[in-house]
């Protein structure tokens, strides 16, 4: 932005120029459209509120544009129109969307390297930071609000089969065995889960370094083919469907449909997102416990770190012919810089349940004795779970274009060997054909 130095004349009454005071320089104003609802959406624009006030060279002015594709569409839709926000908030699986978005996007890499604001992406929890890199390891959209899958159980249904109630089993032959305890002592459903494919697909590959897709997951390229009909696969979803028959498993629904049953006391066993351990303390009449999620045993470099969920900030150009002036550019560095800071980054955590994609924002909350507290006991296992094994191509994210229909059609076709209607094998082998189609039809689409 240019000061402007408003002059007034008075030659009529025969005076000298007379000169007004120069105006205030006004801060750029930075549109930021967050697809959070309350109360996180709440806690959100208070992030963003304070840093309005601690600089006072830009504005940002949030605003909620509904759910995250709804969020994504309307983003889309602005910049064909060449009004799009300066930041929108998109979720992980829209990554592959927006990597593939061209002139739409400002990857953050580029951002800092404009603007000279320096944020140290070392600091970011690998799992964080890949999820949202290029190929090359150059980041192109901001991490932000990132959760990953775990388990939560009860206590009192452990005590109740006579199981160790401080003792989660760490592999998925173990939890078959507490499992049929649990049934024996009477508990009607041992286990279920929310988000299907995330926790028992995306998450169970990563943790156990087997690839969902070619081409490392989609990173290395849009010619990438999906690989979850593997043998490991074949034999974990056999399991659950087979654990359902024995009545030790229920499939809880689709997206997060499950949750609700086991704050209700109505299963003993639920994996979800660590984002959901806010509910569980507030509505949980029961004794609980959290874990990592369980991996097989005799599986090369298993347990290996688990991916996220959530979602990431990205900067955009206005439209097609409307890049960012530079005093936009650089205030959305900044406010990415200010996100980044250890006592932003910790007290997000804190106050969301979502996880301090830090280092440093993590050693904020033990600086803060938040992991001493009761009722934060076990706050601290998505993290150890997320920095546990070295990175490799199967667990750093998942770039995978067209990835919420994929997702769609996965639980689409375990639905049915849950039904009865087919077999594992069967519905791994038609997930890989009708989520390779749309594969091709994103790459079609986006071949440059």
């Amino acid at each position: 932005m240019y000061r402007r130095t408003l002059m007034t004349g008075a030659a009529t009454l025969g005076l000298g120029a007379a000169i007004r005071p120069a105006a205030a320089q006004q801060p750029v104003e930075i549109q930021f459209w967050h697809g959070l609802s309350q109360p996180l959406g709440g806690i959100l624009e208070k992030v963003v509120a304070d840093f309005n006030a601690s600089q006072s060279r830009a504005r940002l002015v949030p605003s909620y544009r509904g759910s995250y594709p709804e969020t994504m569409v309307a983003a889309i839709a602005a910049f064909r129109a060449g009004q799009a926000p300066h930041i929108v908030q998109m979720f992980e699986v829209g990554t592959g969307t927006m990597m593939n978005a061209g002139r739409a996007v400002i990857p953050v890499h580029e951002l800092l390297s404009r603007t000279g604001v320096n944020i140290n992406f070392d600091d970011f929890l690998p799992g964080v930071r890949g999820y949202y890199a290029a190929a090359d390891g150059k980041q192109m959209s901001m991490p932000f609000n990132s959760s990953t899958a775990i388990t939560y159980y009860s206590k009192d249904a452990f005590r109740r089969a006579g199981l160790n109630p401080d003792q989660f089993p760490t592999t998925w032959g173990g939890v078959e065995e507490a499992l049929k305890k649990m049934k024996a002592a009477g508990i009607a459903v041992p286990m279920s889960t929310a988000w299907p494919t995330w926790v028992h697909v995306e998450q169970f590959s990563a943790i156990h370094d087997i690839p969902l897709a070619t081409l490392a997951n989609g990173f290395g390229g849009l010619n990438t083919e999906l690989a979850v009909n593997n043998e490991l696969m074949q034999r974990h979803l056999g399991n659950l469907v087979n654990w359902q028959k024995e009545g030790i498993f229920r499939y809880g629904g689709r997206n997060n449909s499950g949750e609700p049953a086991f704050p209700a006391g109505d299963c003993a066993i639920m994996t979800t997102s660590s984002g959901f351990r806010a509910r569980v303390q507030r509505e949980a009449q029961f004794n609980w416990g959290v874990a990592m999620l369980p991996y097989y045993e005799g599986v090369r470099n298993a347990p290996a770190n688990s991916i996220i969920g959530g979602a990431s900030f990205w900067a955009m150009n206005g439209g097609p012919s409307a890049p960012r002036a530079e005093a936009e550019q650089r205030a959305i560095a900044e406010f990415f810089a200010y996100l980044a800071r250890p006592d932003v980054a910790g007290q997000w955590h804190m106050d969301t349940g979502y996880l301090p994609i830090t280092r440093s924002g993590f050693e904020y909350a033990k600086a803060q004795g938040f992991y001493s507290k009761p009722e934060n006991v076990g706050a601290e296992v998505p993290i150890e779970q997320m920095l546990r094994g070295a990175s490799t191509d199967n667990n750093r994210g998942i770039r995978l274009g067209g990835f919420v229909q994929i997702r769609d059609i996965m639980q689409e076709e375990m639905e049915k060997a849950f039904q009865g209607q087919q077999t594992a094998q069967q519905a791994l082998a038609a997930s890989v054909t009708r989520g390779n189609q749309v594969l091709r039809n994103f790459e079609r689409a986006n071949r440059g």
